[in-house]
């Protein structure tokens, strides 16, 4: 199998229909339901092309502007594995298949309710005695039914220190024994799962791999602001001057490697020499099998007061 064989859309039987398939690959869809989604998109009008390229593309999509795109084969769906609405995935599943699309599911350690977060020493006390085991068997008891390729990314970004996550920043070891023990539960639900292991893609994070025997694929995050980096740097940074050296970190543990997390915004031209890039496979990436845009303002303020941005496809032209 090829690095992008990966996303080949193939329905998943469930256990009962096939109990000796193996990993299926792929990624998708955000929690709206799809009436809602559907609405949205006919007020949104016709939908923008992917960018172009060859390399397979999907999106983190909740308000529905690629619902009648061809091009993505990928649906991304975040979900908090407290308060979660499990039937979110049912609806999810079937707005993947009527598209020929496979599901990546980020399960993120927490609740969205930010009051009633818990601390980050709470968080690992409490997967380190099993009390999280329930939360993340429910989800993956769930996946185990849906008929869509699933790839589960657990604890992303666990390397970034910017304090945005409870589960990152963690000693590496600690980190690895809670990432060991979600997939191990998971695995055991839904036997039929690809798993990502998912950093940002800063250096240091080799520190937190957890092994060939629980990762399947790698993923990184990469992000272009202009603003930022006329702040930062000076000038504008390239797609790859951003992706290169953190898919460099990737591919260095033998595994296809996707663009998890991809946003960019700024002038026409900036927004225009970033679209011309992120699909076009190099002989420098051999192992990128995909990217996945996150098509949604961001949630965490950026550093230098750059604020949230806004990377929907329609709105991350500034100028």
């Amino acid at each position: 199998m090829t690095e992008r064989d990966y996303f080949k859309h193939s329905p998943r039987q469930s256990p009962r229909q096939n109990p000796g398939r193996g990993r299926l690959a792929a990624l998708s869809l955000a929690a709206l339901s799809l009436a809602a989604l559907a609405a949205l998109a006919a007020l949104s009008g016709p939908l923008q092309a992917a960018p172009p390229g060859t390399l397979p593309y999907g999106a983190y999509d909740p308000e529905g502007y690629y619902i009648d795109d061809p091009v993505p084969v990928i649906e991304h769906l975040f979900l908090p594995w407290q308060d979660v609405f499990l039937p979110s995935l049912d609806a999810a599943d079937a707005y993947a298949l009527e598209r020929n699309r496979a599901l990546l599911i980020t399960i993120e350690p927490w609740t969205w309710t930010r009051d009633e977060r818990n601390t980050p020493e709470t968080l690992r006390r409490s997967i380190r005695d099993g009390s999280y085991d329930v939360n993340m068997r429910a989800i993956c008891d769930r996946i185990r039914t849906l008929q869509s390729p699933v790839t589960v990314r657990w604890g992303h970004e666990m390397e970034v220190e910017d304090g945005q996550f409870i589960w990152s920043d963690w000693d590496p070891d600690t980190y690895i024994d809670a990432y060991r023990r979600m997939i191990t539960v998971c695995r055991k639900a839904a036997p039929g799962i690809t798993v990502m292991w998912s950093p940002l893609g800063n250096a240091g994070m080799e520190e937190y791999y957890p092994g060939a025997d629980y990762v399947d694929l790698v993923g990184i995050s990469v992000f272009g602001l202009q603003a930022y980096d006329q702040l930062e740097v000076g000038r504008d940074r390239s797609y790859r001057e951003i992706m290169q050296p953190r898919y460099d970190r990737a591919a260095g543990f033998g595994k296809p490697v996707v663009v998890a997390e991809l946003g960019y915004s700024g002038s026409a031209a900036y927004v225009a020499a970033w679209e011309a890039e992120v699909r076009q496979p190099t002989p420098e990436t051999p192992a990128l099998a995909g990217v996945v845009y996150f098509n949604q303002k961001e949630v965490y303020p950026w550093p230098r007061d750059m604020g949230l941005p806004d990377w929907r496809i329609e709105y991350r032209v500034t100028e």
